[in-house]
């Protein structure tokens, strides 16, 4: 028997919504009957791209600038889509940087970088939409399995952010709870975007599934979680790797 969605489905903002998992996850809370803002830095020809895409599909999007180590500028951006769709029901929080070097090696600057956008600016994020959404909501942020393990020599830095916003989420969930906003983490593993293009036969070699995710699986787990039969499950981290850490 069909039932009606006991949350309305209205305003989602995928933070970082314009290439890859981003504009992935943006499509598909668009088909989820989302109107969906997403955030880019320095591409707005692929945000560009991403809206057209869902309007084409008759949905309604709208991207915006907004760098997520600028506090103001995630503020901002969530102000524009709650004026523009209304109150968040989701919130995906994808933005997100990598740089590897080791250890002897790792510039200052880099590390203050990785840490101002892989760690402030996701709690940030999550702070700036749980204030702007309606109880019952739904918060999602990208993590990476090497939260579990990395395993690759340079990616100490970037493990440990994804690490911290594992617990991050878990911790939250508490805070959260009494609003039914459920948070939870989603960790990729190798995934075919234009970041990892000139690595995919490598990545793919030792991969235990012998190839890498794409965009769309990430995509359908995060859906998954942001509708309403996830409403039980907050403050997990699921990694989806295709047994990399296993």
């Amino acid at each position: 028997m069909h039932t009606e969605s006991s949350s309305p489905k209205n305003a989602a903002l995928v933070f970082g919504g314009s290439r890859g998992i981003g504009a992935a996850v943006a499509r598909r809370l668009a088909r989820e009957g989302h109107a969906v803002a997403l955030t880019y830095v320095s591409r707005p020809d692929k945000a560009a791209d991403v809206v057209a895409a869902i309007q084409a599909e008759g949905g309604r999007a709208l991207a915006i600038q907004a760098d997520s180590a600028d506090a103001g500028a995630i503020a901002s951006a969530v102000g524009q889509t709650a004026d523009a769709f209304g109150p968040l029901h989701v919130a995906v929080v994808n933005a997100g940087l990598y740089r590897g070097s080791p250890l002897d090696e790792f510039p200052l600057e880099t590390l203050d970088k990785m840490l101002a956008v892989n760690v402030r600016g996701v709690f940030l994020a999550i702070q700036a939409a749980a204030a702007r959404m309606q109880d019952g909501g739904r918060i999602v942020t990208i993590g990476s399995n090497a939260a579990v393990r990395g395993g690759i020599v340079g990616s100490s830095v970037y493990a440990m952010t994804k690490s911290a916003v594992a617990t991050l989420v878990r911790e939250l969930a508490l805070d959260l709870a009494p609003r039914r906003i459920t948070i939870n983490n989603v960790q990729p593993g190798p995934i075919e975007t234009d970041i990892t293009a000139d690595l995919l036969d490598m990545l793919a070699a030792r991969s235990p599934m012998k190839r890498v995710g794409r965009p769309e699986e990430v995509a359908a787990l995060v859906a998954y979680l942001a509708g309403d039969e996830a409403g039980y499950m907050t403050g997990a981290s699921l990694t989806l790797d295709g047994g990399w850490v296993v």
